[in-house]
């Protein structure tokens, strides 16, 4: 009888914790316990505050700290406890990541002090609030501490490079960044060996002179123009550049910015180890000269972000445009644009790189008559020849054969100054506009009707 007493009675314990655990989880009893438990320490202990904003009093610039405090506070597991905390698409599609909310308390815990951080959207700042009694003793090592591991985490992300593009829809969130992947490298670019050693060369000094510059006292930055027809190689080249630096890219469109003031905005908010990218400035500085209006972009806003006054440091600036001519030498003189680097259209020599890259062809037979159709002066962009070995990548007779015939047919076209001089610098850009592109189509066209309803280009 005495052990069917127990049995009922532990069984009863086990029910009333059962429902105890039911009563004060389904309640949020312990959530409102550890809540008052908290507002009762803090009647106990003197804070203070202390605030770390994004952007630098004095100069406006972005604060390095506060980039790597953000990415501390977002690896921290006590993100998932806090209140409110927003749930996000990470680096990949299929990622769920965990980000603050404004103005949400998280808690962090250092040498047995607790801390708590939250971010102050409104002004744009972290707010960490500490006891006074624990100040003297943790704070230092403790941003040491967070200094050691967001480095150890940018170590671990700094392949993953973004493209920052300007959020026209939203003026407190100006820059909107996606995932860079764009595979172009120097070693994937059909560009003169000595052009592409040139430029790395003068990338990775770039890199370790920081020191250099200060002594100099000059702005730790880089610019180059890049200039030639579209199709030419601009674009990959910006893009093979990030990814030899290891920088982000920003993309800025000067026909979205309506004033000065907005143009420095944007390039303060621009982070370190950035390039950033003007495209068709030749473009803008033309229609610039048709609409003068008070609301417009001035030429003396950009004269003086060329000049280094408004931008930031250890960052690269790319300029592109497809032609120097008619442009105001002050936009082009030494110490504005450090580089410049023309993209022709293609020679034999480059037709020979893209081929072995292409089509995997050292040499072939109709080689000498693509040779002898370049020395007449006939040429096509980088970007028409590649769509037609991509288009013909399984038959490489077909695919040098139809460049032929379209050399043939659209190179007078061609003969012109934009050739420029051959063997000095080279490659391509993303514009696939233009007759030259229209006439390609037309043969792959008329070649996949001959092939009878399958297209022959890609047989």
């Amino acid at each position: 009888m005495l052990f069917y007493n127990l049995i009922f009675l532990i069984i009863l314990i086990l029910f009333l914790l059962f429902l105890l655990r039911i009563l004060l989880f389904k309640t949020g009893l312990i959530y409102t316990v550890n809540k008052l438990w908290r507002i009762t320490q803090d009647w106990c202990h003197v804070y203070q505050f202390l605030t770390i904003p994004e952007l630098q009093n004095e100069t406006f610039h972005h604060n390095p700290l506060y980039t790597k405090l953000s990415r501390y506070l977002h690896s921290l597991s006590s993100i998932e406890d806090s209140d409110f905390t927003n749930l996000v698409n990470g680096k990949n599609e299929n990622d769920i990541v965990l980000t603050l909310n404004p103005n949400q308390i998280i808690q962090d815990s250092f040498l047995g002090a607790t801390v708590f951080w939250f971010n102050d959207s409104n002004l744009r700042k972290f707010v960490l609030k500490i006891r006074k009694v624990d100040k003297r003793r943790i704070l230092r090592p403790y941003l040491h501490y967070i200094l050691t591991v967001s480095d150890e985490i940018e170590e671990q992300r700094k392949r993953d490079l973004r493209l920052f593009i300007i959020d026209g829809g939203d003026r407190n969130q100006r820059w909107r960044s996606f995932p860079f992947t764009h595979p172009s490298t120097f070693e994937t670019m059909a560009i003169e060996t000595d052009l592409k050693n040139r430029v790395k060369s003068d990338l990775e000094s770039f890199l370790n002179a920081k020191q250099h510059y200060h002594r100099l006292g000059r702005v730790w930055k880089r610019s180059f123009l890049l200039y030639g027809p579209s199709g030419t190689g601009k674009s990959s080249f910006v893009a093979a550049m990030a990814n030899f630096l290891k920088y982000d890219v920003y993309d800025i469109d000067l026909f979205q910015i309506e004033t000065d003031s907005d143009l420095k905005s944007l390039l303060l908010e621009t982070k370190p180890k950035s390039i950033i990218v003007i495209e068709d400035l030749d473009q803008f500085l033309h229609e610039n000269e048709k609409r003068r209006t008070k609301t417009w972009l001035s030429s003396s806003g950009l004269l003086n972000f060329m000049d280094g006054i408004q931008s930031c440091e250890e960052r690269v600036t790319v300029f592109t445009m497809k032609t120097k001519e008619n442009i105001d030498p002050n936009f082009l003189r030494p110490g504005r644009v450090d580089i410049h680097i023309n993209f022709p259209l293609c020679n034999f020599s480059t037709f020979k790189t893209m081929a072995n890259n292409y089509l995997g062809l050292k040499e072939h037979k109709l080689f000498s008559q693509v040779e002898e159709i370049f020395g007449k002066g006939m040429s096509l962009s980088h970007a028409e020849l590649s769509e037609l070995m991509i288009a013909n990548r399984n038959s490489p007779s077909r695919a040098i054969r139809s460049i032929i015939a379209v050399l043939e047919m659209d190179g007078n076209r061609r003969r012109s100054g934009l050739i420029g001089r051959q063997g000095e610098h080279d490659e391509f850009q993303d514009g696939d506009e233009g007759e030259g592109l229209k006439k390609i189509y037309r043969v792959l066209s008329f070649k996949s009707t001959r092939g009878g309803g399958s297209s022959s280009a890609n047989n």
